[in-house]
């Protein structure tokens, strides 16, 4: 569903990320994993539109056939006509907000259309009591499946980290995404934590929608992952299933270092 294609993206001088193609199926679970500084989070920023790729092409697909060039689209309609949804490494939800109301700011845009932008919520028409009603049950349904629905009314500052997560995700979740993008989703997570966040990203899986996911948590990778994309250094050096890329010796090389002894021989 997701083609990305000689991708390069350059900073002035410096490039991030170089050359890389990979694919991702759909209702796969795809990792980018790689040391850090690989271009990981530089790739994730062009498919979800925060960079416009200096080369190369990113391409997604729909189950309906619909066909969408995401590096020539704005990022805001990536969003909302590529359904394509995204969650970032450092944590960003309305702290002020309640719980509920960062599910609901994440229906912005349907609720809107529904009120005639404002008018009809002012009037209390139909269209938009409905619509209003529908997001309500999406959200309450999202808290009910990341265990947060008695904290409903809670501000999302309050949370625990874990569970700060999980609002992160089921926010993302409120978009109806077909690809939903994890930025480091594991990051500071305590074991119970993360088994939990491996049960609900299998479930979203399990729903039918796409995952695109940067992990250093190489638990987390090999137990939920059906294929893996490693760059270092900007570039592709292996692409493949959990097996392949676990023996694969550059993957090692990356991620260990060469010993003395392999310097020695060299």
């Amino acid at each position: 569903m997701l083609s990305v294609t000689a991708l390069t993206m350059r900073f002035g001088g410096l490039k991030a990320v170089d050359d890389v193609s990979f694919e991702a199926r759909a209702g796969d679970i795809t990792a980018v994993i790689g040391p850090n500084g690989a271009g990981k989070t530089t790739v994730f920023n062009c498919i979800t539109g925060f960079y416009r790729p200096s080369e190369g092409g990113i391409a997604l697909t729909h189950a309906s056939g619909a066909h969408f060039p995401l590096d020539r689209m704005p990022g805001y309609r990536i969003a909302s006509r590529g359904k394509v949804a995204r969650t970032f490494q450092n944590i960003r939800l309305f702290a002020g907000m309640t719980v509920l109301e960062n599910l609901l700011v994440a229906q912005h845009n349907p609720l809107m259309r529904a009120s005639g932008f404002t008018l009809a919520a002012v009037l209390g028409l139909g269209t938009f009591r409905a619509a209003e009603r529908h997001g309500m049950e999406k959200a309450r349904q999202w808290l009910d499946r990341i265990g947060l629905l008695d904290r409903a009314n809670d501000l999302a500052g309050a949370l625990p980290y874990g569970a700060q997560r999980r609002l992160e995700i089921a926010r993302a979740m409120c978009i109806d995404p077909v690809l939903l993008c994890l930025d480091e989703p594991a990051a500071g997570l305590n074991p119970r934590e993360t088994e939990a966040l491996n049960e609900l990203l299998k479930s979203i899986q399990g729903d039918g929608c796409s995952l695109l996911l940067i992990e250093h948590d190489m638990g987390v990778v090999m137990r939920i992952s059906d294929h893996i994309v490693v760059l270092d250094h900007g570039k592709k050096i292996a692409d493949g299933t959990p097996a392949e890329v676990r023996a694969d010796p550059a993957v090692i090389a990356a991620y260990l270092g060469e010993g003395d002894e392999d310097e020695e021989a060299a």
